[in-house]
């Protein structure tokens, strides 16, 4: 079934486009939603007429959308977890964390246009894609730092470092523990 689309669907088209869909997807959700209309001569006419319009829509939404586009691409965020063995994070960052740490620096993203396949489960810097509209993506530097700012070592670095501790001990003289007899007297 062919629709014109009234707005911009990412999956379908911009809007103004004349698309064709499944017959249940566009009498069920797309017409009842009010986001396409079904083609026919008073359709076709009624876009014709709104062609310049809907241009100057797509033109002012394509800007806005790269401008975001470009303020996000500038920006670094800095987020702080609690860590345990092996910098693994207690818990995770997940997409509410970045739209929460994006709104604070006075970019507001819904959180569902965060493109994040899964929770950041470790430290480090990470590159998240954030979709800003018009079929645009832009992307987000995202730092996970230990709270404390302190990063512990790796296992076999631990081992290294811990390893002439011992042998220092070793060599230093142990005290023999005194022994006490029944009365509670040294001998």
């Amino acid at each position: 079934m062919e629709v014109i689309l009234k707005q911009t669907i990412d999956t379908l088209g911009f809007e103004g486009d004349i698309v064709n869909v499944k017959p249940g997807y566009a009498r069920n959700y797309l017409i009842p939603q009010q986001k396409a209309e079904p083609v026919n001569k008073a359709s076709l006419a009624r876009l014709k007429q709104q062609q310049k319009a809907i241009a100057a829509r797509r033109e002012a939404e394509q800007q806005k959308a790269q401008q975001l586009a470009n303020k996000i691409e500038k920006t670094t965020i800095i987020l702080t977890r609690r860590v345990g063995e092996e910098n693994r994070l207690f818990g995770s960052v997940g997409s509410k964390d970045i739209a929460e740490a994006l709104a604070e620096k006075g970019i507001e993203i819904d959180r569902r246009s965060i493109l994040l396949a899964d929770p950041i489960k470790s430290i480090g810097e990470f590159v998240v894609n954030v979709k800003v509209g018009y079929q645009m993506t832009a992307p987000l530097k995202v730092q996970v730092l230990p709270e404390g700012g302190v990063v512990s070592e790796e296992p076999a670095a631990k081992e290294a470092a811990e390893a002439p501790a011992e042998e220092t001990t070793a060599e230093q003289p142990v005290e023999q523990p005194v022994e006490a007899d029944e009365t509670g007297e040294e001998a």
